[in-house]
């Protein structure tokens, strides 16, 4: 099959995206990493850094939404990424003056956790404005390669890295990839028209929950919402077990731990490369239904690892069918969601899907960690594998026509 053009400035957005992508898995748990061997801090701490920098961050992103749908796109996108590029800078600068402390890393956790919702709002409104309706599901192919491509090697190279040069090194690469996105953005060019009302002096207090009414207005966006809540959140709410599970319980060694998670991420890039074909042969609202219930079949396999090898393989054969099966939902659903959500709602829409979507899984992380405490890993995970298996009744069941006009 051709590859199909989509246009010099859906060149530069995908550019930006991968350069922030990448940053952001080359990073993967740089926080974490030095929040121990910097500042020794303890698990109830680091437990704190992964939990409140998605929940805060997700109530500061709340009033956003509304706010970017009456601004232009691109100024916002390249406002996010230079916030992110400053607040992550501002912590190999306090560790070089050893000044480092845990609450610069809970504060500039929140800042980044807010602008990635903000971003991913406005990215996903100028998307929808540079791309042909029929080229989204393209648009979101690539993006989801580039994700599973990042995830792929991304967290291996950053380890390596850290290793080399120190704790921070990653984190300093991160920044740098949010610069890079926002030079990507900056070289879009062209003319952005103005949204309605941009000239409003202030949000009213009814606008903030006007992404969440859009949502559960339309039966489809309705449903998707409850489903991918439930199903990101359970998903979620296991990685920390299964990482104690293996690496505490089962006596796997880091390497072999970041192999299961790494070498399946070749799913997500098959998948995302099937996405578009399968709809063409088998059509939208199907491929969506069949992946969305197949990505919740996985899950409770995770409970059934021993130690070894047949243990590791049995980690990377279930994590590579979940990530294929998500491979190929992923840019089916963002594509649906686009053509559902009319074009002057779609930030809210996705800001508010975004702050849902950390909010759910910080709190069932948390809830999950308390599960565990409670019973062990083991159990906590087959407990989620068995509620996921529940997930696609969730999803829709008819097609829908798209939502061209307000609510």
């Amino acid at each position: 099959m051709a590859r199909r053009s989509l246009g010099r400035q859906f060149g530069w957005l995908w550019a930006a995206y991968g350069a922030s992508t990448f940053g952001t898995w080359l990073a993967f748990d740089a926080f974490t990493l030095v929040a121990i061997l910097v500042l020794h801090a303890g698990t109830t701490q680091v437990s704190v850094l992964a939990a409140a920098g998605l929940a805060v961050g997700a109530a500061v992103a709340v009033p956003l939404g509304p706010w970017v749908d009456f601004r232009r796109k691109r100024p916002v996108m390249v406002a996010m990424d230079l916030i992110r590029f400053a607040a992550l800078m501002s912590i190999p600068a306090a560790y070089a003056l050893g000044r480092l402390s845990f609450i610069q890393l809970l504060v500039v956790s929140v800042l980044v956790a807010a602008a990635d919702i903000t971003f991913r709002a406005a990215s996903g409104a100028c998307l929808k404005e540079l791309v042909r309706p029929e080229d989204l599901l393209i648009a979101n192919g690539r993006f989801e390669s580039t994700t599973w491509t990042a995830t792929m090697l991304g967290p291996p190279i950053g380890g390596v890295a850290i290793g080399l040069f120190g704790p921070v090194t990653t984190i300093v690469a991160n920044a740098v990839s949010y610069l890079l996105s926002a030079l990507g953005v900056r070289a879009i060019g062209g003319d952005e028209p103005k949204p309605s009302r941009i000239g409003v002096p202030r949000l009213r207090a009814g606008d903030l929950l006007d992404g969440w009414r859009s949502i559960l207005a339309h039966p489809g966006l309705r449903a998707l919402f409850l489903n991918t809540m439930l199903v990101n959140g359970l998903i979620m709410a296991t990685a920390p077990l299964l990482a104690v599970l293996m690496l505490s319980e089962l006596g796997f060694a880091p390497w072999q731990y970041g192999l299961a998670f790494a070498a399946p991420c070749v799913g997500g890039l098959i998948g995302s490369r099937l996405a578009r074909r399968f709809v063409e042969r088998f059509g939208q609202h199907q491929v969506m239904l069949v992946a969305g219930a197949l990505r919740a079949c996985w899950l409770l396999g995770l409970a059934f690892v021993g130690p070894g090898t047949g243990g590791l393989l049995l980690v990377i054969l279930v994590e590579l069918g979940l990530i294929a099966c998500m491979g190929v939902f992923n840019p089916v659903f963002a594509t649906y969601r686009l053509e559902q959500t009319a074009t002057d709602r779609v930030a809210r829409v996705l800001s508010a899907w975004s702050v849902s979507s950390n909010a759910t899984i910080a709190a069932l992380t948390a809830l999950w960690g308390v599960l565990a405490g409670l019973t062990s890993p083991r159990t906590a995970i087959a407990i989620a594998g068995v509620l996921i298996l529940a997930t696609p009744l969730l999803l829709p069941r008819r097609q829908s026509t798209p939502l061209l006009v307000d609510l």
